[in-house]
């Protein structure tokens, strides 16, 4: 690779994807950028693509405490160094930049950006991290004015001088930009990218398409073209099996084949995994929700970090909930492929014919595929009260992702208490085959989630909090009403209504922290998502109030709504609630 160095008043080449070289953002030279930017140009983007995703980055195993602000800016770094490594640079890199623009300035010390960003560029990633490390880690590197660079190289880097804030500027594609920049011992410049990372976790860059297309890619580190299977090179009308735009298309896709809309969305993961390989992953983010309820309510730490000193409420709210049906060193269910599920916990009494132990893989039934209800089905009722445990699962949650811990992207770190929630609740207290539900639960949800990151945004940058906790409400809806029995109707009606009545929700999180009033609108979202699922399956799915039409209702609010109410702390709460 050619490199170059900016001239005087000259602005950073804006990298893009080659074709010819890899499937991500890559480092550029000048002329590279130039031609590029004229073909980019010239070539529309394209508006007949599908929604399909995969399950597996719209849920993602990462840190708190937002995917868009935390998770996403490591994501970014590591791709960076990534790159330095891949074209041979980084034994040339004495200095390195960072510049951070709109929202991940105005918010981004609340919702550790800072942080995230210097341990990508050191070699971690948001899946993997050892999260006590980060603090000891972070004030090595302000003390020294220095980082090992991917864990190989020690460069000079001094935070408060080489991390700048640009509070009231915004790059073109996404309120949150960021930009890196390599120099050598001479200061002339290396290399030079930018990214952005537009909600979920899933980086950008400026010439990819932010609706759905290359965005698959871009939650991994080492993707270059000639690593990447053919099959999941692009992501066109050929990539998906069973491939939709909108829910008017699912929901003809599931009457034409026959299918549920999990069903419909694990067929199209076997586009790109086995199997085991699909049912391995999905457990695994289940089970890393479920570690992140019991971390949250085993919590022995009294205050969240930050200013606002906000007293962890989680488990002293789980003794109250918990006494007189745990014993005292009790813990929460847990449902695993690999492991029997444990007698303590609130589970009503099973009949001789109810199974207990969910070690073993359900048996193919229906069209064949591995967590095909039985034919027909009963539509259940819930018999315990709801409230109380969906509103200390989704705390549980969002304080442990407040602190930092792991959690799942859902869609959103944001977010990450609403589904765990709903889906705990069910499996404690409803499910009669907990891993089937499982599936179909995340799988249905999932399909939602597509819809709305295609037709709208799960960025509350972009459409504020309605993309983020109002998703999650409606994905949860949908996952809710499909493990209840459902028909394919009243679980789209359940989504519908689930994001019906979270239109024009603001974020505005006070101090820049996912804090308040984050946590409690999870607990809230939680139980608006189990009434509107509850709500649908008394109808017969006949609703005069389409999903399509409330996504691009959507859309056009958060394109209306003032920027000060897109997690930039500018507005509502956050400049109403004193925290000094």
């Amino acid at each position: 690779m050619q490199h170059f160095a900016l001239s005087p008043g000259d602005e950073p080449a804006v990298a893009h994807s080659h074709a010819s070289e890899s499937q991500r953002p890559d480092l550029v030279t000048r002329d590279q950028t130039s031609k590029s930017q004229s073909d980019s140009e010239a070539k529309p983007q394209d508006e007949t693509n599908h929604a399909v995703v995969s399950t597996f980055d719209l849920f993602s195993i990462g840190i708190g405490p937002s995917s868009s602000h935390t998770v996403g800016p490591m994501r970014a770094s590591k791709i960076f160094i990534s790159d330095l490594e891949h074209y041979k640079v980084m034994d040339r890199v004495h200095r390195l930049r960072v510049d951070l623009y709109g929202s991940l300035a105005l918010t981004g010390v609340g919702h550790g950006t800072p942080d995230a960003v210097l341990i990508g560029l050191e070699g971690d990633a948001p899946e993997t991290v050892e999260t006590a490390t980060i603090p000891s880690r972070i004030q090595a590197i302000k003390d020294t004015q220095s980082m090992v660079l991917n864990n190989q190289r020690r460069i000079t880097f001094n935070p408060a001088k080489d991390m700048v804030f640009h509070y009231f500027d915004s790059l073109p594609q996404h309120s949150n930009g960021m930009r890196f920049t390599a120099y050598d011992a001479d200061s002339n410049m290396l290399a030079t990218n930018e990214y952005y990372s537009i909600g979920g976790g899933f980086v950008v860059c400026e010439q990819t398409q932010v609706a759905h297309g290359d965005n698959l890619y871009y939650r991994s580190y080492d993707i270059h073209r000639e690593k990447v299977p053919e099959t999941r090179k692009t992501q066109d009308l050929v990539s998906a099996t069973l491939p939709f735009s909108n829910a008017d298309e699912l929901l003809q896709v599931c009457r034409r084949m026959d299918m549920s809309i999990a069903e419909v969305v694990y067929e199209n993961e076997l586009r790109w995994r086995s199997p085991d390989q699909v049912q391995e992953k999905i457990f695994a983010i289940w089970n890393t929700m479920d570690e992140s309820i019991r971390n949250g309510c085993f919590s022995q730490e009294t205050h969240l970090p930050g200013r606002l000193q906000v007293q962890r409420r989680a488990p002293k709210l789980y003794q109250k909930l918990m006494r007189g049906i745990y014993n005292t060193t009790g813990s929460l269910n847990s449902v695993s492929r690999r492991s029997s599920r444990t007698t303590t916990g609130p589970v009503p009494p099973r009949s001789e014919s109810q199974p207990s132990d969910v070690t073993s893989v359900p048996q193919t039934t229906g069209l064949g595929l591995p967590f095909a209800p039985p034919h027909p089905r009963s539509t259940k009722r819930f018999i315990l009260p709801a409230l109380d445990y969906l509103s200390v699962y989704a705390i549980a949650v969002n304080e442990e992702n407040a602190a930092g811990g792991r959690v799942v992207t859902a869609p959103t770190n944001g977010a990450a208490g609403v589904i765990p929630a709903v889906l705990k609740y069910h499996l404690e207290f409803l499910s009669d085959n907990p891993e089937h539900d499982i599936m179909e639960f995340l799988f249905t949800a999932a399909a939602i989630g597509m819809l709305y990151k295609r037709g709208a945004s799960i960025s509350a940058a972009e459409v504020g909090c309605q993309g983020e906790v109002g998703v999650a409400c409606s994905m949860s809806a949908a996952g809710f009403a499909a493990v209840m029995g459902g028909s394919t109707e009243q679980i789209e009606n359940a989504a519908e209504i689930g994001m019906e009545h979270n239109l024009g929700l603001t974020c505005d999180p006070v101090d820049g922290l996912v804090q308040i009033p984050c946590i409690e609108r999870n607990a809230l979202g939680a139980v608006k998502a189990v009434t509107a699922a509850q709500l649908a399956l008394n109808g017969d799915g006949a609703h005069r109030v389409t999903l399509d039409q409330v996504i691009e209702s959507m859309r056009q609010t958060g394109i209306d709504m003032q920027s000060k109410y897109k997690e930039t702390s500018q507005g509502g709460l956050a400049v109403n609630v004193p925290f000094c």
